[in-house]
């Protein structure tokens, strides 16, 4: 299955009030396991960015003036993504950005049960824990030390890891793939081999003769005889 994990960065907290998004990272993962294939752009929002906006994920209006804006990156956007599922984490925020976007260019907005929110998901499996990205990393020891800033791609790359913790897709993912390999690598039943030299038999031939000699005098009626070999045919 097929499904994208996303993550954004904005110059502020409501697109109502003219903030614009400046990132948009995303992720391709099948069956849960990343795909290598990503969708990473910087994005000009057409205003500037504020100060407390680029304390958060390091961009500025200066470094944005020469990015696309984003009705020159919006089919690019749409490709990747398709009709495929969304992962987010805090979706409702990401989802009011990329809507607001898409409705300024009267493009039709993306539905919410596309979506998969990383956030409620972890409020119901850690009731009343901290659920932020980075208490998500701590709990679960998913390295974080790159993310000094909040950047788009990646944060969608460590949620990745942190979805599959959530649902327990990581796990299945695994054992999925060391049973593919298994069968890929090993042979399906162990090879056969015949022996150069067979082993020497353990029964002399003085108990052959003593045995034969046993069931000769238990008579015609000896249940020996049943399995022993008649004579004549061949058998030491």
């Amino acid at each position: 299955m097929r499904e994208i994990v996303l993550d954004t960065e904005t110059t502020g907290l409501d697109p109502a009030k003219g903030d614009r998004l400046v990132e948009i990272g995303a992720v391709e993962i099948v069956n849960q396991i990343a795909s290598g294939a990503v969708f990473h752009v910087l994005i000009n929002p057409e205003r500037d960015v504020p100060e407390e906006a680029f304390r958060v994920h390091g961009h500025s209006t200066a470094s944005l003036a020469d990015k696309p804006v984003f009705s020159a990156v919006v089919d690019d956007f749409l490709a990747f993504v398709g009709e495929d599922r969304l992962v987010i984490h805090n979706a409702e925020f990401d989802m009011r950005f990329l809507n607001a976007e898409l409705a300024l260019l009267g493009r039709p907005p993306i539905p919410a049960d596309r979506v998969i929110d990383t956030l409620a998901l972890a409020r119901r499996k850690h009731p009343g824990a901290p659920n932020n990205l980075d208490a998500l990393c701590d709990r679960y020891r998913i390295d974080r030390s790159k993310r000094v800033r909040h950047g788009a791609l990646l944060d969608a790359e460590i949620l990745v890891e942190v979805y599959g913790e959530l649902t327990g897709g990581r796990q299945r993912s695994l054992s999925f793939a060391a049973a593919e390999t298994a069968r890929a690598d090993g042979p399906s039943a162990p090879e056969r081999r015949a022996r150069p030299v067979p082993l020497p038999g353990r029964v002399s031939e003085a108990e052959r003769q003593a045995h034969a000699a046993l069931v000769e005098a238990l008579g015609e009626s000896a249940i020996w005889r049943r399995y022993a070999p008649a004579k004549g045919d061949g058998a030491g």
